[in-house]
C-alpha cells in the first residue's frame, strides 16, 4: 500500500492504495464520488470518463499512480449545483435515457467545448468518438452541445 493526496474536485483527498490500482475505483470506493461509473473496465466505452487536468482520461484504466500532482475533475466537480450550462443543455434536450454513460458524456463535451468553442458537427462526433451511449442519444448529445456552446 502507498499513500497517495489526489486533488479531486479542488479538494485533497489522501488514500491509501495499491500504485496499479485504477483511479476509478480510487474515486468511487475511496473517496466516495459515485457519479463516474464503470461500464467495460477496459477504456473503451467512456462511462468512467474523467478530467484529468482538463483532458478526458479513462479513470477505468489509468492507474492511481500515474496521477502525481494532477487535478481531477468528475461530475460532481463540474458544478456544484449541476448548473454548468452542457448539464443544462443536457437537460433542455433530455439527452438522458436511462443515464448510466452520461456523466463521460458530459465530461467529454465539456473538455471539447473548452478546447473548442464552437465545434462543427464533425468536431464533436470526431471528440465524443469513443463514449457510447447504449441508448443511442447521440443525436441529443450532439444538439446539447451546440446549445452548451452558445452559452458558454
Amino acid at each position: 500500500m502507498e499513500k497517495y493526496s489526489l486533488g479531486i474536485n479542488n479538494k485533497v483527498h489522501e488514500i491509501s492504495a495499491e500504485a496499479e490500482m485504477p483511479l476509478l475505483w480510487a474515486i468511487r470506493d475511496l473517496v466516495g464520488l459515485k457519479g463516474t461509473k464503470f461500464g467495460c473496465g477496459q477504456g473503451l466505452c467512456g462511462a468512467c470518463t474523467v478530467l484529468l487536468d482538463g483532458s478526458p482520461i479513462r479513470s477505468c484504466s489509468f492507474q492511481i499512480s500515474e496521477v502525481g500532482d494532477s487535478s481531477i475533475t468528475t461530475i460532481e466537480g463540474l458544478s456544484e449545483k449541476g448548473d454548468h450550462p452542457i448539464q443544462q443543455a443536457w437537460v433542455q434536450h433530455v439527452v438522458p435515457q436511462c443515464g448510466y454513460c452520461q456523466s463521460g458524456q458530459i465530461l467529454s463535451a465539456a473538455a471539447l467545448l473548452k478546447a473548442n468553442p464552437k465545434p462543427s458537427d464533425e468536431e464533436i462526433e470526431a471528440a465524443m468518438n469513443g463514449n457510447i451511449c447504449r441508448c443511442g442519444t447521440y443525436n441529443r448529445i450532439k444538439e446539447a452541445i451546440h446549445t452548451a456552446s452558445n452559452s458558454l
